[in-house]
Order: structure tokens, then sequence, then C-alpha cells
């Protein structure tokens, strides 16, 4: 009968019934009043009475009726003289037609828990990337499991539908352990938060990765390193870079390589800069109770600068509601966003402040003036220096460095860059793709390295070394 239920179920009852009939068959509620006038009489003359069948006449038809759960009956309306038949094979199929409806109206209460539940973890995802941890647990608790604190996050790629069974195949291998989430920007991708193992595995010897990419041909996987909770954003940010190394290796799985992220190098004064510069946006007040306050705008900025015209899927509203906000969110911050170093800026602010401004807003005593302030100081230049050390070194293609700054020096924009270099875009595509695979981060892809190469090359500009800020 479930079966019956997938292949079409009550509707193809229905209409067998009508076919081997003749006439109008299908289900009527008294309260509905949706069906023909005499059906529906029927349908109100049978709960009136409390009984399970009857027969209505009219002029030259009938209505027979045989109860259903819930206040419905099955009728069928036969002109006269109706089939001898009819009675009976209506009373059988009115057993089956009950079980039927009962298996898809508990099809469609699972349906809609998965939803709700599918919705509340994305929830959480969301309250975990703009820093607010106590609610995220607060609503992790009662989906379980906890939230893994520390954690590698993996970023799962597989085909479109396959998520649900990747999950499950995650839920099994981690032995429940595992806090799994749908991705909502991407249909492709699962994210499945793993506590870390205090034991260090080798990258190249992922038992889980293994796994998934053994169980299909078409799987990749990215796995971030080992971080807290509170570290999240970085941890979705370095699987999804190991995901774009992933693809172009073998075993089809990476771990994040290079590290740490300029948020985790930055020194303690550059999140009273960023308190500082992101003020306005903290402490903005709407004309209208209806209009987005501060955290809106802040979620709005982050899912923007990480996903483009992709963050509408994260935050759930119209690419014109997106547009406005960030509008709104220029003229609050005084910035123009269509520039590439005033992204990053933003960028980097909201990374060093993921929980929102502290208790004592406006920035600490004796923070930086501004981001070359910040970029100055020398654990920021030693990351500098790290980040961009593999576009010179031994096994960097020809023109790596140029690539990359005249990208960088054109918004990252692939048609001036390549116009600036002399090549063609799919040209300037294929030797971004190959820096892709050189700095293990993701470039073309949002969330893309842009903002973080700029800031890179700021701060090597700034300590004097070889190479020219974009």
């Amino acid at each position: 009968m479930h079966r019956l239920a997938h292949s079409g179920g009550s509707a193809a009852l229905l209409e067998w019934l009508a076919a081997r009939l003749g006439g109008w068959t299908g289900v009527v509620d008294a309260d509905a009043a949706a069906g023909p006038e005499l059906a529906v009489r029927g349908a109100a003359e049978l709960r009136a009475r409390g009984v399970r069948s009857a027969v209505l006449h009219g002029e030259r038809s009938a209505a027979l009726l045989f109860a259903l759960d819930g206040g419905r009956a099955l009728a069928a309306v036969l002109d006269l003289p109706h089939p001898p038949q009819a009675p009976a094979l209506l009373a059988d199929s009115a057993a089956a037609l009950a079980l039927v409806l009962r298996a898809e109206e508990a099809e469609r209460r699972e349906e809609r828990a998965e939803l709700a539940e599918s919705r509340a973890r994305e929830a959480v995802l969301h309250l975990l990337m703009n820093g607010r941890l106590s609610t995220a647990h607060q609503i992790a608790e009662a989906l379980t499991p906890s939230l893994p604190d520390p954690l590698r996050m993996y970023v799962v790629e597989c085909r479109a539908g396959q998520r649900g069974e990747v999950a499950r195949l995650c839920e099994e291998l981690t032995g429940g352990r595992a806090w799994i989430v749908r991705c909502p920007v991407y249909v492709r991708h699962l994210l499945v938060l793993v506590p870390a193992d205090p034991a260090a595995v080798p990258a190249e010897h992922d038992p889980l990765s293994e796994a998934l990419v053994g169980a299909a041909r078409d799987r990749v996987v990215g796995v971030s390193g080992h971080l807290r909770l509170r570290e999240a954003p970085a941890a979705y940010t370095q699987a999804f870079h190991a995901l774009a190394v992933a693809r172009g290796r073998p075993g089809r799985h990476a771990r994040f390589g290079p590290g740490p992220e300029p948020e985790l190098a930055a020194h303690a004064a550059g999140t009273g800069w960023a308190e500082t510069l992101l003020a306005p946006l903290h402490t903005y007040e709407p004309r209208r109770p209806q209009d987005p306050g501060p955290q809106e705008l802040r979620a709005t900025a982050h899912a923007w600068l990480n996903f483009g015209p992709h963050a509408t899927r994260l935050l759930k509203i119209h690419r014109n509601t997106l547009a406005t906000r960030l509008r709104l969110i220029e003229s609050v911050l005084g910035r123009d966003l269509a520039r590439l170093p005033e992204q990053a800026e933003l960028s980097f602010a909201l990374r060093l402040t993921p929980g929102g401004p502290s208790a004592s807003p406006g920035g600490a005593a004796g923070a930086p003036a501004d981001l070359d302030g910040v970029l100055s100081h020398p654990d920021l230049a030693a990351w500098a220096r790290a980040h961009l050390a593999p576009l010179t070194g031994h096994e960097a293609p020809p023109g790596a460095r140029e690539t990359v700054r005249a990208w960088l020096r054109h918004d990252a924009h692939l048609v001036p860059a390549a116009a600036a270099l002399g090549i063609s875009v799919p040209g300037t595509r294929k030797r971004l793709t190959r820096i892709e695979a050189l700095l293990e981060r993701s470039l073309l892809r949002s969330p893309s390295a842009r903002h973080d190469l700029w800031l890179a090359h700021r701060a090597e500009e700034l300590a004097g070394f070889d190479g020219s800020a974009a």
C-alpha cells in the first residue's frame, strides 16, 4: 500500500474507479463543499446520521457513499440505473483508499518534519557563521547531536539529489557524532561538522574522506584544519578551499594546507580597528520597524562578501532586497563595495569580530587608526610572506605573480584582467585555475580567497618586500 501511495496513490485509485464505473468518483467532505452537489449532500447525510454507507438518489443519477476517516467519504455519482457491481466495488475500494490516504498523510507529515529540521539546521549554520554561538547551541541541542568543539568541517560535493544518501552514510561512518547540514547555497554540497580527533591523523589518510569518495566516483571532499567551534566561519572557508584542491587530485579529497587565516594571525589591536570601522553599522537604527537592523545588515554583508549574488539563497531574500541592503550598507559605512580593496577591508573587519561588537564599543585603546596600521604588524607581514610565497616558488607557473596582480588590480574581474595581461579570458581563467592548486585556495568560486590575496599583497607592500601591491 505504501508503494501505491508513491506511484500515484489515492488519485490513481480514484481514476481507476471512475474508468470502471463510468461516472464521477472522488473523495468529498461536507465541510469543504467540493464536488458534485449530490455527493456533497450525501456526505452531509452520512455524517448527520452517523452511518458508514448511504445512497442518495437524484432525478437521473445516484450518489453512492462510503465513510472514510476524518469526516470524509468515498463517493461515486452514477447514472441510473447504476452498474449492479458498483456498491461492492466501492465498499472494497473504500477500505483500500483509507489505507492509502493514511500512508499519504504520514508521508506528508514526515516531509514537513524533515523540512522543518532542515531549516532549523540551516538556522544553526547561519548563527554559527555570524558568531551567535549561544543561540546556535540551544537550537542544536534539540536536533542532536551536540555541536562538536573542537571540530573539523567537511564539505562533501556529490550529485544533485544525493545529499540525503550522503548524510546517512556520514552519520553511519561517524557513529552519529557528526553534525550534518545541507548547504543552503550550493545544492551539491553537504556540510559535516565532525569532532576533531585529538590524535593527529595524516591528511592523506583521512578515513571518513576515503570512505565517502570510495562510495561514488563523482564525490569530492574538502576538509578544514583542527579548529574551535567559534572559528566555524574559518573552518568552512578552509574546507571550501580544500575542496577546490581536491577536484584536481586523484584521491578526490584534500585537507586544508597552509595557514593560519589572516583573522587568526591578526594581533589583538586588529579587533579594535575592526570595531571602530564597523561601529556605524552596529549602532545603526532603522527608520521603520520592518527595515533590517544592525544584525541583519551585518549578516547580509558577510553573506554577500562570501557568496556574491548567491547570498540570496543563504539569506532567503529576493535579489532586489539584497541590492537594497547593500546600498544601505555602503551608505552607513561610507564604502564603495564595487571595489575589491573596500570589500577586503570589510571582510577582514567582519571576520575579526565574529560575535559582533564587544561590551566596550569604539575600539581598544592604542588600536591602529586604519587598515594599513593593522597590516603593518609583523604577524601579518609574516602571514603575507607565507601566503604569497608559492607564487614565486619553483612550482609556480610562469607569470603567476603578474596574473594574480592584474586580476586583483581589476577588482577580480576576468575580462579587464585578461586585457591587461594581453591574453584571452579562457587563458586567464586557466592560469587562475592552476594558481588555485598552487595556493590551495579557491579563487574563481565563492567563497574566494581574493580578499585575502589583496590583504597579503598590501601587507607585503607595507613591509617593503619585492612585488608591488595590486
